[in-house]
């Protein structure tokens, strides 16, 4: 019998009794490690601290979607303004050929509706997407303990990694996650992005993929010595374009919820069409999007409440983020 890939409303999330008391030492442990590495960078963020680059242009959505993915923003054929950021994913500011997971958020400006935060008008819609297709841990506490370990050097991660994983399965575990951050990369004009984890879509769940479109090019060698400086000369010459995309969840066996390192098998649907416009990064005017960016929130619980973020990752990235940006004071 064929399985159905037919989009269901089914989902449930699954809240453990201890979330607030855990994700509330989550965020004082990730505000530890960024004021430590503020000292030492100056004021950023924990994660993906090193920004590349930054661009504007804007996000149209497409008319005659499917039924699971008119909402919120995307019920209605419109055109919004956008920023994009483009980084690296770690926790310091390495050279960019060092392996990493690389991050593209998008900030949809001028959107309207209930917010997902539950007070006040939202000002947004973010979404953060990766170069993985999944995300590299089952739960938050697994990563949390993970990125700890690493901010305290490469010995306190082995040792972390052995004592929660085994003498064997510590030193596998370690290779797993290099295999991911050393997947071959060949720039954010080229290659897809995943959401990785999901987000609602009205009474639907969905993943989001980022497709760029052939006529950014291809990748080149040289790339990977400076991802920014890769995406400005391209941008710099024409217009750079890519489908954003919807992925439905089917069913708990096949599209979990609470588990963020399944990958999902169901297909992607085009729903919007993303456009930066050839532009001047180095310009005045694109040095002073580049800092007005790196100052603002891209969170993906900046969103509409029809696309409220779904899991345990992203309940964990709501108190996260925010503590984050108190850190930093983003705007």
């Amino acid at each position: 019998m064929p399985i159905s890939m037919t989009p269901s409303t089914q989902w449930r999330e699954q809240v453990a009794a201890d979330e607030c008391e855990r994700f509330a030492a989550y965020g004082q442990q990730f505000l530890e490690i960024q004021a430590s590495r503020s000292l030492k960078y100056g004021p950023g963020r924990a994660l993906h601290r090193k920004q590349l680059t930054a661009a504007q242009g804007r996000l149209e959505v497409l008319a005659k979607l499917p039924e699971f993915a008119r909402y919120g923003l995307f019920a209605t054929p419109k055109r919004y303004p956008v920023w994009v950021r483009l980084s690296n994913g770690g926790l310091d500011r390495a050279p960019d050929p060092v392996p990493d997971v690389r991050g593209l958020a998008i900030r949809v400006q001028g959107v309207t509706g209930d917010p997902a935060l539950g007070h006040g008008p939202t000002p947004c819609q973010c979404f953060t997407l990766i170069n993985a297709e999944q995300f590299a841990f089952p739960k938050s506490d697994e990563f949390v303990a993970f990125v700890v370990a690493a901010a305290q050097g490469n010995a306190s991660l082995l040792k972390f990694l052995v004592l929660r994983y085994g003498l064997l399965g510590g030193p596998a575990r370690l290779l797993k996650l290099l295999k991911t951050v050393g997947k071959p990369f060949g720039g954010f004009a080229t290659e897809p992005l995943f959401s990785a984890v999901p987000m609602a879509c009205g009474p639907y769940a969905v993943r989001v993929r980022l497709l760029p479109a052939a006529s950014n090019g291809v990748a080149t060698p040289r790339a990977q010595q400076d991802w920014g400086g890769d995406f400005v000369a391209r941008l710099a010459q024409q217009d750079l374009q890519w489908d954003l995309q919807l992925q439905p969840f089917v069913s708990e066996a096949l599209t979990p919820i609470e588990d963020a390192s399944i990958n999902w098998p169901s297909p992607y649907t085009t729903v919007a069409r993303l456009t930066l416009p050839h532009q001047d990064s180095n310009s005045a005017a694109g040095q002073a999007l580049l800092s007005q960016v790196e100052a603002s929130v891209f969170d993906p619980w900046q969103a509409l409440a029809a696309h409220r973020p779904l899991g345990d990752v992203q309940r964990a990235r709501k108190v996260i983020y925010f503590e984050s940006q108190k850190g930093r004071s983003a705007v």
